[in-house]
């Protein structure tokens, strides 16, 4: 562990040096990841400092109790080291925890997309509760949300709906809901009282900055059209919203929430490099899915993710085998039980591929 330590300590000197050299200044893409790179490891350094004073308790300790020249100080002496020694089991694994490798995508902010799946009107009414449930789980941790364009329901909720969401470490908490939700209740068009089963799928991209997508503006197709949504009475008469489509891969990204032409043309803009990067990315995760096989964050889009079962108040984490009977507070945003518990998971399987490393 200690040699571990002297590792990333000699690291962290080494990217303190090069974060204040002009080239690195100029260079925002390296500037950026150093800087990245200078945050985690300095916690890694502090953490380090404690867990040998810790050490060096235990070793001043161990001294004065060999010396017994002095009744008093070796009855203190083996009080410290009782209690240091408590101490470093959970300090340990804490460290090893930090030395696993991060991804490098996860302080980034998100674009999310929630689509109806199948089971008609009932999908679209539960594409809005999905909603409504990220919404306030955003909310409690005081990140913001922007809707970037959505399309309505014909009985409620939304057949589709993106949003931007931006704060501290969004795409780390929300990279895990990638995937289909499935909604197990008595539909609000069902007369009969039957239980009938529903889909959303939601994708969680990590939001692109300029620097990790360049975007040729010649490959790109402009349309502008009018808006369809709320907004007053410009939003149906001015052609405010703005359709973007990548003509060497046809993806296509389109924004008409803001009442400006260029505020819609700048939100579509960032869908759409996030969505270039994603294609990349979504490589990557295939790749290291095959070569873990991991439980989570595969990238795999139409894989069954989580169970919503109202008659029985329970949400069932198919990934990791987890069943929570507190369906009401999860659907009211309180996600953190399962965020926390698919990070161990994930972070347990890395820990395995890294015992070498350790």
């Amino acid at each position: 562990m200690l040699n571990r330590i002297k590792i990333v300590k000699q690291r962290f000197d080494e990217v303190s040096d090069l974060i204040i050299q002009p080239d690195i200044i100029t260079d925002q893409k390296r500037y950026v990841k150093l800087n990245k790179e200078y945050k985690d490891l300095g916690q890694i350094v502090e953490k380090g400092k404690i867990y040998e004073s810790y050490l060096n308790s235990i070793e001043e300790a161990k001294e004065i109790i060999a010396d017994n020249s002095d009744a008093e100080m070796v009855e203190m002496a083996k009080m410290e080291m009782g209690e240091v020694s408590e101490k470093i089991p959970r300090i340990e694994e804490e460290i090893k925890m930090m030395l696993i490798p991060k991804d490098p995508e996860d302080g980034k902010n998100v674009v999310m997309e929630i689509r109806a799946g199948t089971g008609g009107d009932e999908a679209s009414i539960f594409a809005g509760d999905l909603y409504r449930m990220y919404t306030k789980y955003c909310s409690d941790k005081k990140w913001k949300v922007e809707v970037v364009d959505l399309n309505e329901g014909t009985s409620g909720g939304f057949k589709e709906i993106i949003l931007n969401i931006s704060g501290n470490e969004v795409y780390g908490n929300l990279k895990f809901e990638s995937g289909v939700h499935r909604v197990q209740r008595v539909p609000q068009t069902e007369t009969q009282g039957r239980v009938h089963t529903s889909a959303a799928t939601v994708m969680v991209l990590p939001e692109a900055e300029e620097f990790d997508v360049e975007i040729n503006m010649k490959e790109v197709r402009k349309d502008l059209f009018c808006s369809s949504g709320p907004g007053g009475q410009s939003v149906n008469t001015t052609y405010s919203a703005v359709r973007l489509t990548h003509l060497p891969t046809g993806l296509v990204a389109q924004c008409q929430d803001q009442k400006s032409q260029h505020k819609n043309f700048d939100k579509a803009l960032k869908v759409l490099r996030s969505r270039l990067y994603e294609l990349e990315l979504s490589k990557k995760l295939a790749a290291d899915s095959a070569k873990r096989k991991t439980m989570v964050a595969s990238g795999d889009r139409s894989a069954k993710i989580r169970t919503y079962n109202y008659p029985q108040g329970r949400v069932t984490e198919h990934r990791i085998g987890l069943t929570l009977y507190d369906l009401s507070n999860i659907v009211n945003g309180d996600l953190h039980k399962i965020v926390e518990e698919l990070k161990i998971a994930e972070n347990t399987e890395k820990l395995k591929e890294s015992d070498d490393v350790l």
